[in-house]
């Protein structure tokens, strides 16, 4: 076995590979260019176009465009009425945005054990967690993967809570053969570059109710409830303010961007499935690693291919084995720092050791390159560095 990169051996890769990255061609291109040549740079046609394109792919009713996955979720929160006070469950599992939202609006997180196999919420912590001032559930689709849906929303019924499914990782996932996008009262979607379609910087939030959606329209635009396209098209100065809102507005040239980028979504998807697939056929028969679990009732849409360590059989922990593997050019990273181990929240009281599978996973998992444009070659790439590295760690 040749000598590991971080020891001063030669590297897999020459040149770094990235867990992550957009793709933009000249379509993605010209359709932005299109709209600055235009008359209406935002508030404008190509919103609701793209909106109705969206809802129209994931199945439900209503898709409201805003700035950012996190505004996606502040503006469900906010739909869902979330008060000072008020509790709403998240896994501990997730990136910070899953509970920040909830502190936007004054409520308070109780966090939530994950489930062992997939690492997602877990609807028996969930029933754990439920107090009289729990208002809301928070499940997030881990890498991909969809929540455990019938079930959380039996929960929520029974106990009169609303469901925020945070899919910002699951754009093109499915669910005992329903898209993901319309199981909950509201589903978040990130437009980052690192997602599975972007506009830059962007987000989705759907939903099934009208009265909901129109709420969250008024919260993108300051609470207002016209916007300026709307105005001119009636010869009308007047508007309203009816709640406290934001400007999560997103722009046209960024939905011109998405709508076009949706229509390579199932062919993107499609690979991102083809490359999950050869790692985990690479990696099932080594002890020393555990692959990602998919659940046989469910298609992730494979955002995040997320391996865990059996640390047992390794003679190192995880950040040696990802200094490793950054030194083989092979962009690894790590999703998720558990949530209440960040200092804000241990400020808040928040304490080690309340979420034991959450926080056992994240000393072992690790994040391996996957996104569409990646060739065979860098595919094999990274086999090849998991397995130097990997097999000069082992015991």
């Amino acid at each position: 076995m040749s000598e590991l990169a971080i020891y001063g051996g030669i590297p897999v890769r020459t040149k770094p590979l990235p867990y992550g990255r957009q793709a933009v061609d000249d379509d993605d291109i010209q359709a932005v260019v299109d709209v600055l040549r235009s008359d209406w740079l935002t508030t404008g046609p190509n919103v609701p176009a793209f909106e109705e394109a969206f809802a129209a792919q994931v199945g439900a009713k209503y898709a409201i465009a805003v700035s950012s996955g996190t505004a996606a979720l502040h503006a469900a929160v906010f739909a869902a009425a979330i008060r000072p006070r008020d509790e709403v469950i998240v896994p501990a599992l997730t990136f910070a945005a899953s509970a920040n939202c909830v502190r936007y609006q004054g409520g308070t997180v109780v966090f939530a054990d994950v489930r062992s196999d997939t690492l997602n919420l877990d609807p028996l912590s969930v029933e754990m967690a439920i107090t009289a001032r729990t208002r809301a559930i928070i499940t997030v689709d881990y890498t991909g993967q969809a929540s455990d849906m019938d079930e959380i929303n039996s929960i929520a019924k029974h106990n009169h809570l609303m469901v925020i499914e945070d899919g910002c990782h699951a754009l093109g996932a499915t669910y005992r053969g329903r898209t993901v996008g319309g199981l909950a009262h509201f589903t978040a979607f990130s437009l980052h570059p690192v997602k599975h379609i972007t506009t830059g910087e962007g987000g989705v939030i759907t939903t099934n109710d009208e009265e909901l959606a129109a709420r969250l329209r008024r919260f993108r635009n300051h609470g207002i409830s016209n916007d300026h396209r709307q105005r001119e098209a009636t010869g009308s100065y007047f508007y309203e303010m009816v709640d406290l809102g934001y400007n999560y507005r997103l722009t046209d040239f960024q939905c011109a961007l998405g709508h076009q980028q949706l229509r390579k979504l199932k062919s993107w998807v499609a690979r991102r499935r083809d490359i999950a697939a050869r790692y985990t056929e690479a990696f099932s028969a080594l002890p020393e690693i555990q692959p990602p679990i998919t659940l046989p009732d469910r298609e992730s849409a494979w955002h995040l291919y997320v391996l865990r360590l059996n640390l047992e059989r390794l003679r190192v922990n995880r950040d040696e084995i990802f200094r490793a593997l950054r030194a083989e050019n092979i962009g690894v990273n790590v999703h998720y720092i558990p949530v209440p181990w960040h200092p804000y929240y241990r400020q808040l009281g928040y304490l080690k050791g309340r979420w034991p599978v959450a926080e056992n996973a994240y000393e072992r998992i690790i994040t391996l390159p996957l996104f569409p444009a990646m060739t065979d070659r860098d595919i094999d790439d990274v086999i090849a560095a998991v397995k130097k590295v990997v097999g000069a760690f082992c015991r």
